[in-house]
Parts: structure tokens; sequence; C-alpha cells
């Protein structure tokens, strides 16, 4: 586990890796992985539950129901349900987010996997996701996990960032260049 732990920093990477360890220890990996993965899509596709996450004026009792009542009604496992609840009453639902891409990249360790995060204009279809997928993994050499977000102000194209590597053929970089460009010209 030590290993594992010194991908993770910060208020985020200790509790992703408890929760991390707790699910390996009732070997709930999978599962306690598909109910985060369903619960960063209910906080990215409601700009409320949003807000909810991300602001200080709710109280903790307030963001430990409405959490637990959106857990509750998407199916979570008790284990993640207990977990958001005391990230919720500790103070800390602003960095959920994080924390959940925190247990991505401690199972992906865990799995052999790397994480590759992938920010594009807008969403990935299936298809694009597992041609990304396909060619990552022949780049890199093993089984790649995506950690795809959205950035409209990309205007187009992506970026994709595997390690320390990152590869930025957004439509903004290539406009940012040219400006940068055509000023050294006049």
């Amino acid at each position: 586990m030590a290993a594992e732990t010194s991908i993770v920093t910060g208020i985020a990477g200790r509790y992703a890796t408890a929760l991390f360890a707790l699910a390996e220890e009732q070997k709930q990996l999978d599962p306690v992985a598909a109910d985060l993965d369903q619960l960063q899509g209910l906080i990215a596709a409601s700009s409320d539950l949003a807000r909810l996450v991300r602001s200080p004026v709710f109280g903790s009792d307030e963001q430990s129901k409405a959490m637990g009542a959106v857990l509750q009604r998407a199916g979570a496992h008790d284990l993640v349900r207990r977990f958001v609840g005391v990230v919720a009453r500790n103070r800390r639902l602003f960095v959920l987010e994080q924390m959940i891409r925190d247990f991505r990249s401690l199972l992906a360790r865990h799995r052999g996997e790397v994480v590759a995060q992938v920010t594009s204009a807008k969403a990935l279809s299936a298809a694009q996701l597992a041609a990304l997928k396909a060619s990552l993994k022949s780049t890199v050499g093993r089984e790649v996990t995506v950690d795809a977000r959205i950035d409209a102000a990309l205007i187009g194209g992506m970026v994709v960032r595997v390690g320390s590597r990152m590869l930025d053929s957004s439509i903004r970089t290539k406009l940012q260049n040219l400006k940068i460009a055509m000023k050294g010209v006049a």
C-alpha cells in the first residue's frame, strides 16, 4: 500500500487512500469505483448538485442529508454512502471530485494500469474513447484508464496527460500560438 499512497497527496489523497483501503479490505473495489463514477457523472450533470458540493454556504448537515438522499436514490453501496457522509460532516465535500480522481488513480495502479487525463471541448463518444484508449495503450504499453473531462474553453481538440507527458492539440492553444507568432512578425 505504501507504493500506492505516494501517487496521491493532500486532503483528497488521504480520504481516497482511506476509502481505497476499506474497499480493498471488503473486496468492493469495482462496485465502489462504479458508484464513484456514477456520482461524478451526477455532479457533472446537475448544476444544483455541483453547487451543493462546492459551496461553503451550505452547512454540513444540509450537505450530508442531501448527498445521502442522492446516493440512496442512485443505489450506491453502503460504503460509498457512509464515506460521502463522513466527507460532508467533515466539511470536505468541496474536494470530493478530486477524491474520486485520486481513488481512480489508486485503483489503476492496483490493476497495473495508467491513468490518462483527457480534457476535450465536448463529450467524447464511446467509439472515440475506445479509439483513444487503444492509441494510448499502444503508446504507453499498458492498459489505460481514461479520466475524461469537458472544458468548452478549448474550442475544439483535446489535451491528454499521461503521467508527466502532455499532448495539447486544442484549438485554444493553436490560436494562442498563432497569436504569439503574429506578434513576433509585427
